[in-house]
């Protein structure tokens, strides 16, 4: 299939912005849907690039639709999908990115979803393949009968790839999400860490084919062979579909789970609110126990509709061993997770977190983790969710990080879950003339006092620090108090400021 054969689809509606015959009539060998702003290293050649333009924002430079339209190039895509849904068009810098770096560019509307794009290209494409003269890339009549069959009873992936790589001499073969979480394998495969299937999709040995679905980045299905197999492309591709078909199975039964999760999500924050307890046919209703422990999980990320924070915490929190958890929708934005973890592993979390971010990167990916509660103290757990996540936030704001509040254990990680402005407020009220940088006087007094309280409020080991005489750091300290209005003989005062110096 071309570039051009897209722009003859009527039902994709689809409008030729920059592309020249010759690039228009490049072989097209795939799909796939990005926001990173570099997204060279997921991409294969050949394939064209959906985006949602999430990556870019208005009055950014005209470096940025370079830098994304660069990738493209390097990384060898046949074209550029872009959708007006987020911005109402499409941006003329990236046009003329597009052009410099000669990428077909061609608009989608916000009436086309990229999976009907998805599935116009694969359904030619097995087209193209249905019409090989070779009889032999298929699978066999009795073996796609009984492929059928066990999809047609809701049969586990497992026992499905098993069947149908059974006649291609049984080769491991693994289904694995985006961010390395093995969904299914074949009985000749061993187990496969979630570290080194995520770099094994991103490196060039075996055979990576994506499953076609209306998925985000972070859950993604991939079909992986580790080992260069005899395996036909034409089978392979039949197997993807099946397994497409499981996954469009798996997708409705997760939305119809999922007005109920966002329902119990939504009581849980107004018991925070009002302090009651949560119904427990809530819980039932999310194939929860209604007996605790449970633990309460807030996240936030930037995202647009299908890769926002409740998938990543879904695909997050699916990491673990077989343990019962809901994920909702948070009303105020994000998301939260309620699971039963008696006996979680929760360092768990922290190793699949990276895997996520590694799915996209340019999106900062933080959450908070409560400690273990009962179920009527659910919206109190929320609560310390919610303040965990916002001590994530500060200590790793552009990137990603897990909080939970055991962690929160010194003076400074607390206060990293105190609003910055309510910090910016306290600082200054506390510290006052100190903060004037302007005043070489006060920027010399500041430097004492950290130092001061560093050594514990000893006179001496200051003025060895400072390389002074003692009587100079007494000085000192006297015009801190004065300044300050505060008194640092007392333990409550020196407190006060040690607090404003870790909030600045």
């Amino acid at each position: 299939m071309h570039v051009g054969h897209l722009l003859q689809l009527d039902s994709l509606d689809l409008a030729l912005l920059w592309g020249e015959e010759p690039l228009l009539g490049r072989e097209i060998s795939g799909v796939t849907a990005t926001d990173l702003e570099d997204p060279a290293r997921f991409l294969q050649e050949g394939e064209i690039v959906l985006s949602g333009l999430v990556w870019w924002s208005p009055g950014d430079d005209r470096a940025r639709a370079d830098r994304f339209v660069s990738a493209l190039r390097t990384a060898g895509a046949t074209a550029l999908l872009a959708g007006e849904e987020t911005h109402g068009t499409v941006p003329a810098d990236l046009v003329d990115s597009c052009r410099e770096h000669r990428v077909p560019l061609l608009s989608v509307p916000a009436r086309t979803s990229f999976r009907a794009i998805t599935e116009a290209v694969y359904l030619r494409q097995w087209g193209d393949l249905s019409r090989l003269p070779a009889p032999h890339y298929a699978l066999p009549e009795n073996v796609r009968t009984e492929l059928s069959r066990l999809l047609d009873r809701g049969a586990d992936l497992g026992e499905l790839l098993d069947r149908a790589f059974s006649p291609l001499g049984a080769p491991p073969c693994y289904l694995l999400t985006s961010s390395g979480r093995t969904v299914a394998r074949t009985p000749s495969a061993p187990p496969l860490p979630a570290r080194r299937a995520a770099l094994s999709l991103r490196g060039s040995s075996g055979v990576t084919l994506r499953i076609r679905a209306d998925s985000g980045p972070y859950d993604t299905w991939h079909l992986h062979l580790p080992e260069a197999a005899d395996v036909p492309p034409r089978v392979l591709h039949e197997i993807a579909e099946i397994v497409a078909q499981s996954r469009d199975d798996h997708d409705r039964r997760r939305t119809t789970g999922r007005r109920a999760q966002d329902d119990l999500m939504t009581l849980i924050a107004s018991t925070h609110d009002e302090v009651k307890a949560v119904d427990p046919a809530a819980l039932t209703a999310c194939g929860l126990p209604t007996e605790g422990p449970y633990r309460v999980l807030a996240a936030s990320t930037p995202g647009t509709e299908g890769c926002g924070a409740a998938d990543a915490l879904t695909e997050a929190l699916s990491h673990f061993a077989p343990v019962p958890f809901a994920v909702g929708a948070a009303p105020d934005g994000g998301a939260i997770a309620v699971v039963h973890a008696p006996d979680a592993d929760w360092t768990q979390l922290a190793v699949a977190w990276p895997l996520l971010e590694d799915c996209r990167p340019d999106a900062p990916l933080h959450a908070g983790v409560s400690a273990p509660v009962e179920a009527s103290e659910l919206g109190s757990a929320l609560g310390q969710a919610r303040y965990a996540l916002a001590a994530a936030r500060t200590a790793s704001p552009g990137g990603a990080g897990v909080t939970a509040v055991e962690d929160l254990s010194t003076l400074e990680s607390l206060l990293a879950g105190v609003p910055a402005d309510v910090r910016a407020a306290y600082c200054a009220r506390t510290l006052g003339p100190l903060l004037k940088t302007d005043t070489p006087s006060h920027t010399t007094l500041l430097e004492t006092l950290e130092v001061f309280l560093a050594h514990n409020c000893s006179w001496a080991r200051t003025a060895e620090a400072l390389h002074l005489h003692v009587n100079t750091v007494h000085y000192r300290i006297e015009r801190i108090e004065l300044l300050t209005g505060r008194d640092l003989s007392r333990l409550d005062h020196k407190l006060d400021l040690r607090a404003a110096l870790l909030c600045r």
